[in-house]
């Protein structure tokens, strides 16, 4: 609608019952009133700067602080300053910008993960790890005002990591620092963002080592000797086939040793799913042997009855110390790969053993039959699996025969 604005034509005027009513003057063109159903009603004017761009500006609500004559006069002096190429939004933003510069200048690198963590990462089950990642990498400059980070100081923290012969992981921390640049960037800490462009470390190759059951065996027996913690930890891991941090982080109120099964919560997996292990008979003896030492702490595994057990890595270095010269070099999880590989030469399904290690299902494009399948438990199947994969690896039967003398 345009008219000719008065006074007495906007007192006239009733709220919409849904969204709101726009009148243009005809008068100063460009300006307009606008009046939502909630009653509110604020002067608006649209003009081009010479030589640039068309700008909408809020001049205010009406009647107060802004009556029709205020609207028109303001209209008025933007108009005027629009002739002149003088882009008040485009002024704004700058003086936004130099404001949030003079802020940032304040704050150091350190201060700004904190932000980032605050506002971000702690929504994330990555959290720890990413925070660890940024603090670790970027260790020389936390205490630096965080405009002086540049691209080359995020390129040499991957480079660093990279020389030491972490390929891989260098290439976790560059995703960690770009994503924090990025983030800090786009909420005006940094004036650019110096992540872009960052060089991976190498190109990574995905691994081939499948541990063989004979493997796995020797494994299993060497855990024996290597400790009270370590080597139910480790022999665990080995018949439940379970991530490593899952194990690690392990909380008594996730075992029922009566239903013999470990149920996680969604917090602690890594596709934010519940999820439920079956306890084969080996892997119940070694956690009722836990629980009887244990002392009314939360976790399966800790020294201190607050924080889980620490020093993985040196367990795993023992354990290989232990093993047959020529032993392949390995990691934990290649646990998970050798027990896929050995259950389906075994000729179990690979949904059953996906379900087993919590993977996503599986297949490239699944029938409508095999994705409602892919969706049920198969609780029986896997505790089976299971039971069939402690029997595999002890070399001991899961099921106990009576002998009866006739």
């Amino acid at each position: 609608m345009k008219v000719k604005l008065t006074d007495r034509f906007l007192k006239s005027l009733k709220p919409p019952e849904f969204g709101r009513l726009e009148v243009s003057d005809t008068e100063r063109k460009g300006l307009r009133f606008r009046l939502s159903s909630s009653g509110k009603a604020v002067w608006m004017y649209e003009k081009r700067v010479k030589g640039g761009p068309k700008r909408k500006h809020t001049l205010g609500a009406w009647p107060k602080p802004v009556s029709l004559s205020d609207a028109r006069s303001r209209a008025l002096e933007i108009e005027a300053e629009a002739g002149q190429g003088i882009d008040r939004i485009a002024i704004a933003e700058e003086q936004l910008r130099a404001s949030k510069h003079r802020q940032a200048s304040l704050m150091t690198v350190r201060e700004v993960i904190e932000v980032y963590d605050n506002l971000h990462l702690s929504s994330l089950r990555t959290r720890n790890e990413r925070l660890r990642q940024l603090n670790q990498s970027l260790a020389a400059h936390l205490d630096n005002s965080v405009l002086e980070l540049s691209r080359k100081d995020i390129q040499k923290a991957v480079d660093d990591k990279a020389a030491t012969g972490h390929k891989a992981y260098a290439n976790r921390i560059r995703a960690a620092l770009i994503a924090f640049s990025k983030w800090a960037w786009v909420r005006g800490y940094i004036p650019e963002d110096i992540g872009a462009g960052v060089a991976k470390a190498a190109k990574e190759k995905a691994r081939e080592r499948v541990l063989s059951i004979h493997e796995i065996r020797e494994i299993w027996v060497v855990t024996f000797e290597t400790g009270a913690i370590w080597g139910p930890l480790f022999r665990l891991m080995l018949l439940t086939c379970q991530r490593r941090g899952e194990i690690l982080n392990l909380h008594w109120d996730e075992v029922d040793l009566e239903k013999r099964r470990i149920v996680k919560p969604g917090s602690r997996t890594k596709n934010g799913k519940p999820h439920t292990t079956h306890l084969s008979q080996p892997a119940l003896e070694e956690l009722k042997e836990l629980r009887e030492v244990s002392s009314g702490q939360d976790l399966v595994f800790t020294t201190t009855g607050i924080t889980p057990v620490s020093g993985i890595g040196k367990a795993k270095a023992r354990l290989d110390g232990l093993l047959s010269n020529g032993f392949e070099q390995w990691r934990l999880h290649d646990i998970r790969t050798g027990f896929a590989t050995a259950m389906a030469e075994a000729g179990e399904t690979e949904s059953v053993v996906d379900r087993i290690l919590n993977h996503s299902a599986s297949g490239s494009a699944p029938s409508t039959v095999a994705r409602v399948y892919n969706q049920a438990e198969q609780l029986p199947q896997r505790a089976a699996a299971l039971d069939r994969w402690a029997e595999m690896v002890t070399q001991e039967s899961a099921l106990v025969v009576e002998m009866v003398t006739p």
